[in-house]
């Protein structure tokens, strides 16, 4: 029997490397672990700190490459258990292994499948640290950098977010994330630097998609927002968007955030400072071009990519 054990230690002070000392990190831990048996590491992601523990370490090292990114980490000690991963071998080979994974000692995965088990784990733990970090509000969204300033996207899976984010990638907007917008208390927004997660139509399983193979770039400092666009896909429809006023475009927004029930005040806050300084909007869409049109006759035109340093 082999046990994953994740236990939440505290929420401390807000971390955003570069992608390049993310990649390194887990360059270093991917080389070590697979040598040890019975390891565990302590682990700091956006402000919130827990710990990993396994006796496997291939289910060790293929949990560490699913964390949030920008994951590091720390030396943290202690704390109590709130979730655990059990892999149990049922035979030889792998293809056949067990997976479990408890939180709080209840029972949350269960299956034989590797590559399922995995997409459930990144999903498990990237909205146990959404809903405890006390230094970004985490909202449900896509965000893209429109020149200087961003474009936030709210929506819920299967609302079409991903479309929308890669299509303005490929209209020469910076990827910002395609699943969280992170926002401080100033309202601006900062990278949730994770490949784009497309979904098969067919299957409905996601594939990993780096920004790089829709010819983007991702951005790396925060952006203030300038625009909020709330929009419902529906085949054939046209984009007639209705301008929202400060207080709805809140209630709208905090409707997508997930830390509103555990830190409301941080929440509100946030959101009032999005919602005093960005236009929103909400409408039905049909195909993406419609929304990047309007968006360039709302915001303006981009610059040509390598026109200018950023």
């Amino acid at each position: 029997m082999s046990v994953l054990v994740l236990s939440n230690i505290e929420t401390r002070g807000t971390y955003l490397p570069s992608l390049l000392n993310i990649r390194k990190r887990s360059l270093i831990v991917g080389e070590i672990i697979p040598r040890q048996k019975g390891c565990g590491l302590s682990i700091s992601a956006f402000g919130v700190v827990f710990a990993i523990w396994a006796d496997c370490g291939r289910l060790l090292r293929d949990c560490l490459t699913h964390l949030p990114p920008g994951w590091m980490e720390t030396d943290s000690k202690g704390g109590r258990a709130v979730s655990s991963v059990t892999f149990r071998l049922r035979s030889p080979t792998v293809t056949r292994s067990e997976f479990i994974m408890r939180k709080s000692g209840r029972e949350l995965i269960r299956c034989d499948d590797r590559t399922e088990f995995l997409e459930r784990f990144a999903s498990i733990v990237a909205l146990h640290v959404a809903e405890n970090s006390r230094e970004f509000m985490f909202m449900h969204a896509g965000v893209v950098g429109w020149g200087e300033q961003a474009i936030v996207l709210p929506g819920r899976s299967m609302s079409g977010k991903t479309t929308m984010v890669a299509d303005l990638v490929r209209a020469g907007a910076t990827y910002y994330s395609d699943d969280f917008a992170l926002i401080d208390s100033q309202g601006r927004v900062y990278p949730y630097p994770r490949p784009l997660q497309i979904r098969d139509g067919r299957t409905h399983r996601q594939a990993s998609c780096p920004v790089e193979q829709l010819g983007g770039l991702a951005g790396e400092a925060p952006l203030q927002i300038a625009l909020v666009v709330l929009s419902q896909y529906k085949p054939q429809s046209r984009w007639l968007p209705r301008e929202l006023s400060p207080g709805v475009a809140c209630l709208r927004m905090l409707d997508n955030t997930i830390s509103a029930r555990k830190a409301p005040e941080i929440a509100l806050r946030s959101l009032r400072q999005v919602a005093g300084c960005a236009v929103a909007v909400q409408g039905v869409r049909g195909e993406s071009s419609q929304v990047i049109q309007w968006i360039r006759a709302k915001v303006g035109p981009l610059a040509p990519r390598g026109s200018c340093s950023r």
